[in-house]
């Protein structure tokens, strides 16, 4: 009779071990997959970091009103930055480093371009969505 009641313990000790053992390896799946959105949100945070500051680096570059397109770019940093300037005088930026890319009103003023005080866009605030891309 003693034996049967080691036998049992020794079966339940297994089995919490067994238990244990699924628990940590579920966990364990769980926090790679954790790791790697953390990763995936990381990169994707400094790819919109670079993308304001190309941005910015291209609304202070001296553009000029002709001809109707126009880009800049910076080989060392990997921004690319294009003005398109349309037939009622309003101007589009276009910023971009990788595949992110940030958009800015503008207005032609006195042979100068002007663009909006209230900021960029995430979006493509045009009808034309092919106005957006760069060439």
């Amino acid at each position: 009779m003693n034996r049967q009641r080691g036998m049992s313990s020794l079966a339940l000790v297994l089995l919490l071990l067994l238990l244990g053992s699924l628990m940590l390896n579920g966990l364990n799946q769980q926090l790679t997959s954790h790791i790697w959105q953390v990763n995936h949100e990381s990169k994707m945070l400094r790819r919109l970091a670079q993308s304001h500051s190309a941005m910015e680096w291209a609304r202070v570059q001296p553009w000029t009103t002709t001809p109707a397109l126009q880009c800049f770019g910076q080989v060392e940093r990997q921004w690319r930055a294009c003005l398109r300037i349309f037939a009622d005088e309003t101007a589009l930026l276009i910023a971009a480093y990788d595949e992110v890319q940030l958009w800015r009103r503008g207005q032609v003023s006195q042979q100068r371009v002007i663009f909006s005080p209230h900021g960029w866009s995430d979006f493509c605030p045009l009808k034309e969505s092919a106005q957006c891309q760069l060439p």
